[in-house]
């Protein structure tokens, strides 16, 4: 008995964690093989999904899909048609890495704004996702600290250094 109660203390206590530091961008692989994702303030953040975890985000109940990537980023399959076979809206706002702008970063927000139910916003790897949850963070009036954390978790890598000087001359 004391190991159970143990057990279901421990499981509510890494709960606890996970709720308190959610992660906007999600693992395919485990998507896939789970079933199951869960959006984070209606949205999920990805790098380039395949047909399998479009049919999962499609039973869970996502609604759109927003595809940052550009017209020349091959995408292994015809994503809109995927996408809306499956009955979700698919949203392309292409995105290179000189776009990431604040400007960038409403046109994101009002798109997302826009659909009704959870939506999954993803690139190749979910970096320029993240870079422009960052300045849209920033834009919500968060410090740029906690813009850039929040980037981070939605899958902000390498265009870091690029988002700390657009929260700098902003």
């Amino acid at each position: 008995m004391t190991k159970f109660l143990l057990v279901i203390i421990l499981a509510a206590g890494f709960s606890a964690a996970s709720a308190e530091d959610p992660k906007l961008k999600v693992d395919l692989a485990t998507v896939v093989s789970t079933g199951v994702v869960v959006p984070v303030d209606g949205m999920t953040s990805a790098g380039q999904p395949d047909e399998a975890a479009f049919g999962i985000f499609a039973e869970q109940g996502y609604t759109t899909v927003i595809d940052l990537r550009t017209a020349g980023e091959d995408r292994g399959l015809d994503e809109a048609k995927v996408v809306e076979g499956l009955g979700m809206e698919y949203i392309s706002l292409p995105i290179g890495r000189d776009d990431i702008t604040f400007d960038s970063a409403r046109s994101l927000d009002q798109l997302i704004a826009e659909t009704d139910g959870p939506v999954l916003v993803h690139c190749g790897s979910a970096n320029r996702v993240g870079a422009l949850l960052a300045l849209s963070k920033s834009l919500d009036g968060a410090d740029n600290e906690t813009a850039l954390e929040y980037g981070q978790k939605g899958g902000m890598t390498s265009l870091e250094s690029k988002v700390k000087k657009a929260l700098t001359e902003e």
